[in-house]
């Protein structure tokens, strides 16, 4: 199949790195003719395209980057999506292409158009809802006007992308039942959530004292218990409760260091800890380049993360989540945040917070040890079961075949 992959995020940016090139490289293993087409930050661009490149030469795929800008609001998105919508067509005058496989909503407003001007399949990976998820982010307010009508432009999209897919991707099973039952779609639906290359985070890949090496260099002693957290902060992440839960663990077992692994600027991330009394010598705040993943999130005993139960949040699929469990670590996290609550049962991989209450927090603190027995190896059959990278291609593929 000569498929054309059309994707909002920068093959350069870590999110590209981990969740389009992986899938990407998978499909053309297995005889896919793949181009993407990606819109890339320019710093990002130039320290990354040469090794994005290299990885897409060595598996076949033909990547096309157009430079995003986001100098003014609202204007600039208008034209990085002019910019996609006139490569991609030059793409598809130039090449037969069988599918346009779109990656959330931005990619799906070319998509639908290329389905309609060129005749060819269209898949709506949705990635959750996006218009959804702008609003309870608090990122589009609906008592501002000019953002009300977006959120109602990209509700009325939503319904085009799902009648007029030849399939749609979800995230999660809770998204996926809220489209049958509750939006009434009849487009057949599959279910891939984050994946994850689970040959990438392999503990096995990483030495004990490569760790011992870390935990020294952030001064966390061997009899620490440390407690991480991995991604961005703000928007749906709830960083004053994780504060609080951690600022109460501290004080029930202080030899609790908490280690966030994160992009986001380091000193505001100090000052709303001292808000929250914990002392700062026992948080480390940390950048990580995808090579640094595995060995950071090793030092880990545990990691952490509280996400707004919101509507949107049910078709979310945090992608830390598999990548903690392939690495071993198990998992503390909030109910109602996709699909999380039901791996979190089947599996037994970490313990689920009902409420964000001092309360309830400490009957959580008290199966902390229990939570530190966990058998590695039983959280990464779990990664395997829920995550593992081969099964999404396989998905993928199964998808494609269906639609020629």
């Amino acid at each position: 199949m000569n498929v054309l992959y059309i994707t909002y995020d920068g093959l350069t940016d870590t999110l590209g790195r981990s969740q389009v090139l992986p899938y990407l490289c998978g499909l053309s293993q297995k005889g896919h003719h793949i181009t993407v087409l990606s819109c890339d930050k320019k710093l990002v661009f130039e320290k990354g395209a040469q090794q994005v490149q290299k990885i897409s030469d060595d598996n076949h795929i033909v990547w096309y980057s157009v430079a995003y800008s986001k100098k003014y609001p609202i204007f600039s998105q208008l034209r990085n999506i002019c910019k996609i919508q006139k490569t991609a067509k030059s793409i598809c005058k130039k090449q037969h292409i069988d599918i346009v496989h779109c990656r959330s909503y931005m990619a799906s407003l070319i998509g639908l158009k290329l389905k309609k001007q060129f005749h060819i399949r269209f898949v709506f990976d949705m990635r959750g809802f996006f218009a959804d998820e702008r609003v309870d982010g608090g990122l589009w307010r609906l008592s501002n006007p000019i953002y009300r009508t977006i959120y109602r432009y990209f509700k009325r999209k939503e319904k085009l992308f799902f009648s007029n897919a030849d399939y749609i991707i979800s995230l999660t099973q809770a998204g996926k039942k809220i489209i049958e039952e509750d939006m009434k779609v009849s487009t057949p639906i599959a279910v891939i959530p984050c994946c994850v290359d689970l040959d990438y985070f392999n503990r096995s890949n990483i030495s004990d004292d490569n760790i011992s090496q870390q935990k020294a260099k952030w001064h966390i002693s061997q009899d620490d218990t440390v407690i991480s957290y991995v991604g961005s902060l703000g928007t749906w992440y709830m960083l004053d409760q994780m504060m609080d839960f951690v600022a109460l663990l501290i004080q029930q077992k202080p030899k609790v260091k908490f280690l966030l692994i994160t992009p986001d600027d380091k000193k505001s991330v100090f000052a709303l800890a001292k808000a929250h009394h914990i002392d700062t010598e026992k948080l480390i705040v940390e950048r990580a380049s995808r090579e640094q993943m595995p060995l950071f999130i090793s030092v880990s005993d545990i990691s952490l993360f509280f996400i707004k139960p919101v509507f949107s949040k049910k078709a979310s699929s945090p992608t830390k989540m598999g990548e903690l469990l392939s690495m071993g670590i198990p998992i503390i996290a909030n109910a109602g945040v996709g699909d999380v609550d039901n791996i979190i049962l089947d599996t037994q991989c970490g313990i689920l917070v009902e409420n964000f209450t001092n309360e309830h927090y400490l009957t959580i603190i008290d199966k902390i040890d229990e939570l530190l027995r966990k058998d590695k190896n039983a959280l990464r059959k779990a990664a395997e079961k829920y995550y593992a990278l081969s099964s999404g291609v396989d998905t993928y593929d199964d998808v494609y075949q269906k639609i020629k």
